[in-house]
């Protein structure tokens, strides 16, 4: 009854200061404030500084600017025509033709940024015009970008992953490792759904392509070059042990600079630019892990998370039970709150429970990310939902149920890692990567 008291005082301390419309970061350090004047005696502003200091300096959250920097580059380049030009000649044969373009694009730019919205607008700006013009099903098109623009929080290297791996200090090299085959094996899922869609639909009738053989196929693929390049060198420097994520990142950023000059792209406006987009995202996580931070000492404090723990293990729940309860619980935060809010917001009671319930948190890491994906693309807050609104004027409704497939075809994906957790543990525990 007394944590039941607690939960209620944060939450209303909480979206009280959600709903005045303050920061979510400050409104974290709100609630951690009034929990350390209620529950300790210790001096609050001294234990804030000291934290968000801690928190802020931590080495590892070097990899955050610089993976964000990296896609802020190579969203002021031709990457997208690029692309297009480079895959549309493998797609067009496939049954769902150039749709597979918006997946496949998606999981090819996710590889270099670790951005949803990033990878939606960078692949959606060349996509949507190439494929209207060629008459496919709008909601189809719509619905696919969607959906297939989340693999950027789920393949390396991921601005979630790097924030989860943070809060719980554990290894952001293994979580990017952990994200491969589930990242390949969700678009895959999603190709899947296009080409039974495309059979079974009958209102597709898409404008036919040019026959190209195969020689003017590879001659095409010189186009992706660049961006499969820039792929091995981040994540092949890992992946041999050259590089930790943070390394990693560096590298990322040379290659994307040295991209875009080579693509004429880049002059000081672009790279002005640039710097100033990933200094303002980065500077917002960085708000909101100092005010978790701060939240997660001041919950300590008050036993809540470890009373939460104790009263889960009362109740006996599976491992299964268990996480369909957390499923049901961020699918509905997700709602209100972007992923990487609710995986900071929630892991200090969260982990605990984990912990206790003996589920591996490598893997974990990548079912909340399958979850936190859902919240881009769930009304009223999905983030990808507004920026395909800004993209193509079409009312939110029609968008949501665009998506509401791809919503569905996430759900089925926590099952399958539940199934099969091995989809993610084991390339990070076979690797045994540089650990940093």
């Amino acid at each position: 009854m007394e944590n039941l008291s607690v939960i209620l005082l944060f939450l209303f301390v909480l979206f009280t200061l959600l709903g005045s419309g303050v920061w979510v970061g400050l409104a974290l350090m709100g609630v951690a404030w009034v929990g350390m004047e209620l529950f300790t005696s210790r001096p609050v502003g001294d234990v804030m500084l000291t934290t968000i200091w801690s928190t802020s300096s931590s080495w590892t959250l070097t990899a955050l600017p610089m993976f964000i920097w990296m896609g802020e580059i190579l969203y002021r380049t031709r990457l997208s025509e690029d692309m297009f030009r480079g895959l549309s000649p493998w797609m067009a044969p496939l049954p769902g033709g150039l749709v597979h373009t918006n997946i496949v694009g998606c999981t090819v730019f996710a590889a270099v940024s670790g951005s949803s919205a990033a990878t939606l607008t960078t692949v959606g700006k060349m996509s949507i015009p190439e494929l209207r013009k060629r008459q496919y099903p709008e909601r189809m098109v719509i619905g696919t970008l969607a959906g297939a623009a989340t693999l950027g929080l789920m393949i390396p290297p991921s601005l979630t992953l790097i924030v989860y791996g943070v809060t719980i200090n554990e290894s952001i090299t293994k979580l990017f490792f952990a994200g491969i085959v589930p990242g390949l094996v969700l678009a895959a899922m999603f190709m899947g759904y296009v080409a039974i869609y495309a059979k079974l639909s009958g209102n597709w009738a898409p404008a036919s392509e040019p026959k190209l053989t195969f020689a003017e196929k590879v001659r095409n693929s010189r186009f992706l070059l660049p961006v499969i390049c820039l792929i091995l060198v981040v994540i092949g420097s890992m992946y041999l042990g050259f590089a930790t994520a943070t390394e990693a990142a560096a590298f990322g950023v040379i290659g994307a600079l040295l991209l875009a000059l080579g693509q004429g792209s880049l002059n000081w406006t672009t790279f002005t630019e640039s710097l100033m987009g990933a200094t303002r995202t980065s500077a917002m996580i960085a708000l909101i892990l100092a005010g978790a931070a701060f939240l997660s000492l001041s919950m300590g404090f008050t036993g809540l998370p470890r009373g939460l723990a104790e009263l889960v293990a009362a109740w006996e729940l599976t491992r299964f039970e268990l996480l369909m309860v957390l499923l049901v619980f961020y699918i509905i935060l997700g709602c209100f709150l972007d992923g990487i809010s609710s995986v900071v917001l929630t892991m200090a009671v969260v982990e605990p429970m984990v912990r206790q319930a003996g589920i591996d948190l490598i893997w974990f890491g990548i079912f909340i990310v399958v979850v936190v994906e859902m919240a881009q693309i769930t009304p009223p807050i999905g983030f990808n939902l507004f920026v395909l609104q800004g993209m193509t004027d079409h009312e939110m409704g029609f968008i949501a149920r665009a998506a509401i497939p791809m919503f569905l075809i996430m759900v089925l994906m926590v099952f399958v890692l539940i199934a099969i957790p091995e989809l993610a543990t084991w390339l990070p525990n076979t690797l045994r990567p540089t650990t940093a």
